[in-house]
């Protein structure tokens, strides 16, 4: 019988637990706004960005929640409207009580603005690819044999507004509860129902696909290698393509989960080793390990940018 898995950043049903997965084995980090994992460095400002960082660690499947090292408090919820204590002041060897004060609780935050509005249901003539997670927040069905692609009677219980994280306490702007554990922030049931899920969206939006023509980069280099990074948030790791073809070209081929495309030849300074370069996608760039085929200083990452009159040196200088 499946089983889904509890580690944070995979949730997939699985029956082999010897299975592969790939997930984040350290707490979430919110600081000042931004948001991400102990366990590695991408930190964005919105929580569906800090949805989108691709799990950094790779194991076997579990069906056994960690427990907390910490000691957890009695109740994780945050309580709603309850006064301070009174203050007993001494006066004259007397004691007395002061009233609570009527208006120092702060100002609730400003809500965020809403998400832009999300296709109301899946095209039934693009097919659900397996473990494929629901989009809308707060779900996390996963597309198996006991949710089929039919699109029927599925029962999609989601949260249609956004997380809210405000003075430790975590909620959802669409619904009152507010609790203090991020795991417990995971586990707010939605407030909101559907009868069907939202897997794969629907195929008109597709045609929308926004092209962009070129994105920022930049590049540091050894004797031995270039390390170029090209900015571009949000790459779909299974539908990107990068192919070493020569030695003085890459072919990029890199769609995104908001609708924009990357798709160029790019054109090297020098000659790398085709069979040797390798790349890897994070959560806001791909970067690239380029290794040189003739173990010369690139002034440049791309052979038709202007040189600037800065010389590059690689390795340790030798004495005369």
């Amino acid at each position: 019988m499946a089983q889904k898995c509890v580690h944070k950043g995979c949730g997939k049903f699985f029956s082999n637990p010897e299975e592969e997965c790939v997930y984040h084995p350290g707490p979430p980090v919110f600081h000042e706004g931004q948001k991400g994992w102990k366990c590695c460095k991408p930190r964005f400002l919105t929580f569906d960005e800090f949805l989108s960082i691709p799990p950094c660690t790779t194991g076997n499947h579990s069906t056994i929640e960690e427990t907390q090292k910490n000691h957890k408090p009695p109740s994780s919820e945050v309580p709603e409207d309850v006064p301070p204590p009174p203050v007993p002041l001494a006066t004259n060897g007397n004691t007395r009580k002061l009233p609570a004060p009527r208006a120092s609780q702060p100002a609730p935050p400003a809500a965020p603005s809403p998400a832009p509005p999300e296709t109301d249901s899946d095209d039934p003539s693009v097919p659900v690819p397996p473990n494929t997670i629901c989009r809308r927040r707060g779900c996390n069905a996963t597309s198996t044999a006991q949710l089929p692609s039919s699109r029927g009677d599925e029962k999609c219980i989601y949260h249609p507004g956004q997380a809210l994280f405000h003075e430790g306490s975590k909620g959802w702007t669409c619904c009152k509860r507010r609790v203090l554990e991020f795991d417990e922030f995971m586990k707010i049931e939605g407030c909101t129902r559907k009868s069907n899920h939202l897997f794969v969206g629907n195929k008109k939006k597709s045609a929308q696909e926004e092209v962009v023509s070129e994105v920022r980069h930049d590049f540091y280099q050894t004797p031995t290698s270039v390390i170029a990074s090209l900015f571009l948030k949000k790459i779909l790791k299974e539908r990107a393509k990068v192919e070493f073809t020569s030695q003085t070209a890459v072919v990029l081929d890199l769609p995104t989960a908001d609708n924009k495309r990357y798709k160029t030849e790019l054109p090297l300074f020098g000659h790398i080793d085709t069979a040797q370069s390798t790349y890897k996608i994070m959560g806001t760039k791909l970067e690239m390990t380029l290794v040189k085929a003739d173990g010369l200083s690139w002034p440049t990452l791309r052979s038709d940018e202007q040189r600037t009159s800065e010389i590059i040196q690689v390795g340790h200088a030798g004495r005369a």
